[in-house]
């Protein structure tokens, strides 16, 4: 094959190729001759690659190719649009989708936080093998408050997001084990019961709640979310209903996906409130209404928002909410 010759009869047709794979914006006419040049343009890129692989042209083709095929599978990239259908439908619908999910989960962990609590407390003498009671004292009266003021609160939240945030995503990811997110909200539970318990006894119960709450609600309902969607997908796993297993696991778990990058920014919310609210000298009540009405807000967003993307077909699911399988204009 000569290089010249086929740049010679097929450079216009590799030319618009890339003037309409580069717009922005695509009528139904161009969608259709784009199509066409797409389909022409991978078969020369292959003819190329079998008989006369001239590294630049397959670089310049390749580039020009992908750009094409995202304009006709209609993936918007991270454009505006994009970003406000995933916020109004994608994430809300995939969050009203395991809503009774995340109130098991939440109420089976408070009552493990609890019992431990409860279990230390009723029989102080079991506190013998947590610490000596100095060592727990000054843990509830200076360790305990001054974990929040370790760094600047910039720091601070910063890195208390970030560890959140990993701990969440490994319980999205991991929930097909169907064993990592109930052994992480376990515990969790259970060091915040133990927290709980060394907190009230040495310093009282207000010295615990002011310094748990106004961050602690928000928070800890990632958790929570986090942990219920990962056993969502492993009961994907378990019980895949009219679809393969295959299938459901890949539905569920691409519409998991979605609500462990919302984890992230619920996430960030609560690390700006642990670092920045939490030691800081407003009044408890207004620091744990911060708290309350982030969460509120939160569970405001899932029932509401996610109830109307929910009732207009909606899912969470990447794939079957984003259409990307049919050619669109614009």
């Amino acid at each position: 094959m000569d290089i010249d010759a086929l740049r010679a009869s097929r450079g216009p047709a590799w030319t618009r190729l890339h003037e309409l794979g580069g717009r922005a914006r695509l009528d139904g006419p161009e969608i259709d001759e784009l199509a066409l040049l797409y389909r022409q343009g991978a078969a020369d890129l292959a003819s190329v690659r079998a008989q006369n692989p001239d590294p630049d042209l397959i670089r310049a083709l390749s580039r020009d190719l992908a750009a094409a095929r995202g304009r006709l599978t209609g993936t918007a990239g991270a454009s505006t649009r994009a970003v406000s259908r995933w916020f109004r439908v994608s994430l809300p619908a995939a969050l009203y989708g395991i809503r009774w999910w995340i109130l098991g989960v939440t109420v089976a962990f408070l009552a493990v936080a609890a019992l431990q609590a409860w279990w230390l407390l009723r029989d102080p003498s079991l506190f013998a093998s947590v610490g000596s009671p100095s060592q727990l004292e000054r843990y509830a009266r200076h360790d305990f408050v001054d974990y929040y003021s370790q760094d600047t609160s910039a720091q601070f939240g910063a890195s208390v997001w970030l560890n959140n945030a990993f701990v969440a995503l490994q319980c999205v990811g991991g929930g097909i084990t169907g064993f990592f997110p109930v052994y992480a909200l376990y515990q969790n539970a259970a060091n915040i019961g133990l927290s709980a318990a060394i907190v009230i006894e040495y310093a009282g119960p207000a010295q615990f709640f002011a310094f748990i709450l106004p961050h602690g609600v928000p928070e800890l309902t990632a958790v929570l979310i986090a942990g219920a969607a990962g056993l969502r997908v492993f009961w994907a796993l378990l019980v895949p209903g009219p679809r393969t297993r295959v299938e459901a696991v890949a539905s569920t778990g691409r519409a998991m996906v979605t609500i462990a990058l919302g984890l992230v920014i619920l996430l960030f919310g609560s690390g700006l409130l642990e670092g920045f609210v939490t030691p800081s000298g407003l009044p408890v009540g207004v620091k744990i209404a911060l708290g309350v009405a982030l969460t509120a807000g939160v569970w405001a967003y899932i029932l509401v928002v996610g109830f109307r993307a929910a009732r207009a077909g909606f899912t969470g699911d990447l794939e079957a909410d984003s259409g990307y399988a049919v050619p669109v204009a614009g």
